[in-house]
């Protein structure tokens, strides 16, 4: 089976790009269902790649781009092994850290799968229809390379995957109660992939929670969307003299108490349920350091100009409300928002405050979310530590 593609969109394969956008396919030689494997030719009939079908706007998520490469059993634990490694390079299964993001879709040469590994439970999210259809064999797979240090694999791809799929979200292998108990640096969390967001944990900010115990001592700190309260696990554990942990969600309020009672560090914690937005309006804090981490604010290129304008008024309140001399930690998960477009909205925001600001710090996602040298778009999450004068 396989699909043609048009002369003039050849490049980005050649380039080793990993996505085929409908627009570059010139004929379907045959009927296809989402998530078969496809070969992908020249209008000469030369090979450029292989990888899964899907009906929509990526028609060919690229797998492998040598010809003679099967799509098997082999293929999924070579893989999965090359993810593994890496994370063992970056340190990432020591005494200190049992949280990591396993596989990371494009950067890991698997387009379309998620995995995020929390202390022995492999959680799976799914965002094509092939990979959901291979989960079984991604399964096997993590139980071959990790053996007894897997106790279980639970996929959720029920919320990423068209309804047309009927995705369930079960135990593939083995089972594992929740909240179940990992570890960042040391710091212990409770993590529930069936009822929380995403896989359970925003793993991504590991390192810049980590850089923000260099800030922290004897510091106020008010982290907003605190979520599960990573950031405030953090300072309060590095010796902060008060975390205020803000968040509009009761649910996320409630994670977050969950986790510094886990920790034993309730004396100097308060919780805060609010808008961000309006809460920074008026502070009746003084605060040496704020973190503002929101959600994405666009998902798609459509939404981008209204997100800028939010980055700009949040990061505005907080620069007018922060301390002569204070930190900000300030972030965008929006892929959509690169990283001098977040630049220069920060600087707009301080310009807009009157205030004086300088950039200590740029931050961005770790290693454990590699970002493809041919898939420049893995970079999604950015971030600044600016101080404020």
């Amino acid at each position: 089976m396989s699909l043609i593609i048009r002369k003039q969109k050849e490049a980005s394969i050649l380039r080793r790009h990993p996505w085929i956008f409908s627009g570059a396919v010139k004929t379907i030689t045959s009927a296809y269902e989402d998530g078969d494997i496809v070969e992908v030719l020249n209008e000469k009939g030369r090979f450029l790649a292989k990888g899964h079908y899907q009906n929509g706007t990526i028609t060919v998520r690229v797998l492998s781009f040598l010809e003679e490469e099967e799509i098997d059993s082999d293929f999924w634990k070579r893989r999965v092994e090359l993810a593994v490694k890496l994370r063992e390079k970056a340190g990432l299964f020591d005494n200190k850290n049992s949280i990591c993001r396993l596989v990371h879709g494009e950067g890991d040469n698997l387009p379309g799968l998620i995995i995020d590994w929390f202390n022995g439970v492999a959680v799976i999210q799914c965002h094509s229809i092939g990979m959901y259809k291979v989960q079984d064999q991604i399964s096997s797979a993590l139980q071959t390379v990790f053996g007894d240090r897997l106790q279980a694999v639970y996929t959720k791809s029920a919320d990423t995957l068209p309804a047309r799929v009927n995705a369930t979200n079960e135990y593939l292998f083995g089972t594992a109660q929740t909240p179940h108990t990992a570890y960042e640096y040391g710091h212990a969390f409770h993590i529930d992939w069936i009822n929380g967001q995403k896989t359970g944990f925003f793993v991504d900010q590991r390192e810049n929670r980590a850089l923000l115990a260099k800030y922290a001592r004897g510091k106020k700190v008010l982290n907003t969307f605190c979520y599960s309260g990573g950031f405030s696990i953090t300072a309060l554990a590095t010796g902060a003299e008060l975390v205020h942990s803000l968040d509009s969600s009761k649910k996320a309020i409630a994670l977050t108490e969950d986790n510094v009672s886990l920790n034993k560090l309730e004396e100097r914690h308060k919780s805060i349920v609010a808008d961000a937005m309006n809460y920074m309006k008026e502070l009746e804090e003084d605060y040496d350091i704020m973190v503002l981490d929101p959600p994405a604010f666009a998902k798609h290129r459509d939404a981008r100009h209204k997100a800028v304008q939010g980055y700009k008024r949040l990061n505005a309140h907080a620069m007018r409300q922060i301390k002569s001399g204070g930190i900000l930690f300030t972030f965008s998960c929006s892929q959509v928002v690169d990283k001098q477009l977040f630049t220069n909205t920060i600087i707009a925001a301080a310009i807009e405050s009157g205030r004086n600001v300088r950039i200590l710090e740029q931050l961005h996602q770790p290693a454990d979310h590699p970002i493809s040298a041919f898939h420049p778009e893995g970079e999604y999450l950015k971030g600044l530590v600016v101080e404020v004068l």
